[in-house]
Parts: structure tokens; sequence; C-alpha cells
């Protein structure tokens, strides 16, 4: 009896030490599978020597971020023109003007040569600004109305005819001086439209600069690093695929040079991976757009 629980207890300790092997072999398999990324972020500014990027927090994506931006530009969608047109607290005439036209900016010099008489005559917005760019006697010859808005109410008829008899003789005037309508510009900046456009497109680029690096960091981010003094980092413990290195919406600087990172890298399973970051892979930051 003695000598089987010898067996027994021989054949335990094999097991025990073969299953202890197979564990530390499956250890091991797994930590190989496993990449480091190793960078070097060096900027190279104007007519001067480069510079490493020092204490920078560098994030490591899984999706570009220049598609997280777009993704998130794309879904907060802007109106179209015709649309934005549509909404504008104006006539429908200059609505019509608008949409005709290649143009928003009604104080951009050169607008009265877009403007035809036909255009002053039927635009209220355009007439206005015609008829106060010419008053107080600057003008010459210019034609005068007869009618007035009381006239609109008591005597309708007497008032419509003298209204088209004035703006019948007031396009003569404008087709035979066309100079009159220089300076009309100074007179629309109050229906300008620009400015509301400008606006809207502010806005939209800034809720895409402030929602997309909260989006990358929640949803796609696999590790971030600081860089030391020497501008390097490290990031272990990588699953094999495709990264981005990324600054997000953050520039780094150097002298007169301020960049940003999306760059695209490979982690092979067991490999450490070295990419330098320079101004060949980066985006200047100043022509960086969501």
């Amino acid at each position: 009896m003695a000598s089987m629980s010898k067996v027994f207890t021989a054949a335990a300790v094999l097991v025990l030490a073969f299953n202890s092997i197979c564990g530390q072999g499956a250890r091991a398999q797994t930590a190989n599978t496993d990449g480091t990324l190793e960078i070097a972020a060096r900027i190279t500014p104007t007519s001067a020597r480069p510079e490493p990027v020092r204490q920078f927090t560098f994030y490591l994506l899984t999706k570009s971020y220049g598609e997280i931006a777009k993704e998130i530009d794309e879904t907060d969608k802007l109106p179209t023109r015709e649309q934005f047109i549509d909404d504008l607290k104006i006539s429908k005439e200059l609505k019509e003007w608008l949409k005709a036209h290649d143009i928003l900016d009604l104080t951009m010099p050169g607008i009265d040569k877009a403007v035809t008489p036909e255009d002053i005559i039927h635009t209220p917005e355009f007439l206005l600004a015609y008829q106060r760019s010419n008053s107080g006697g600057v003008t010459t010859g210019i034609p005068r109305p007869k009618y007035t808005e009381v006239e609109k109410t008591e005597k309708p008829e007497r008032y419509e005819k003298q209204k088209q008899e004035y703006l019948a003789s007031l396009r003569k005037f404008i087709t035979a001086h066309p100079e009159t309508v220089s300076g009309i510009e100074l007179e629309l900046d109050g229906v300008n439209p620009e400015k509301k456009w400008v606006k809207i497109q502010s806005d939209h680029t800034k809720r895409v600069l402030r929602l997309a690096p909260d989006v990358a960091q929640t949803k796609y981010l696999a590790a971030k690093a600081d860089t030391d003094l020497d501008g390097r980092a490290v990031f272990s413990g990588l699953a094999p695929g495709n990264y981005w290195i990324s600054t997000l919406n953050l520039d780094a600087a150097a002298g007169d040079t301020r960049l940003r990172w999306d760059a695209e890298v490979t982690i092979r399973p067991g490999h450490a991976t070295r990419i330098e970051l320079t101004n060949l892979n980066a985006t200047d930051a100043h022509a960086w757009t969501p």
C-alpha cells in the first residue's frame, strides 16, 4: 500500500508540474502577442534646428482623429444655402435674388455691379438702400415720389398710380446714371445675411472642436503617454492592429511652427514598433479644419 501511495503522489506532482509549465507557456504566448510602440516627436521651426516635443501628451486611437471629427461634422449638419436663405427674415424678392446669385455678402465692394435697375425697382431692400444712398440732395435730377403712405389707405388708386409712375421714372434714371448705384452696399448692412451665415458656420466648427476630443477618448482611446525631455514616449501592452497617434485638437509648438499629428501605425505581435513624428507626417495646425 505504501508503494501505491508513492506512485499516486509522484503522478500528482507530475500533473501539477505539467499544468504549471503549460500555464507559463500560455502566459508567455499571450505576452508575446502584445506589441510596443516607441515614438520620438520633433518639430523643425523655420530656419532652425529640430526641437523635441517635451512633456506633451500623445493619444493612441483605434480610429483616425480626422475621421472622428469628420463623422461629427457630418452628423451636426449645416443648413444648405437655400435652406439658410429661406429662413432669413427678408423680402421674398431678396430671397429670390440671393438664390439666383452666388453672393451672400451684400456689403462687399462691387455689389453695385451685380445689381441691375430692375433689381433695385423690384427688391424692397435694394430700393430703400438706393434711396438712402442718394438722399439729402446729393444726386441731381433723381426722381422723387409724389405719393405718401397716408394715401395708401385713403386714396389707394391714386397711391398705386403715382407709385408706378415714380418707379418707372426711377428705372429710367438709374439706367441713364448707373454711377448712382455706387455706395448702395453701405446701406445694406442691416439686411446683410453674410454675418449670420458666418456665425452659423463658426458655431458649427466650435461644436465639432468641442465634441471630437471627447468622442475620441471615450470610444477610441487605446492608450496615452507623455513624452520625456527628449520628446520620447512608449506605449506598451498593445494588441496587434492599426492605430493612430494623435494630438487630438491640441497643438505642439516650437518657434514659429505649430503642428498636429494623426499618424497611422501598425502594431505587430511581439514586436516593438518605432516611429518618428516630424513635420513631414504632421499637419500645420493653422491649416487644420474639423
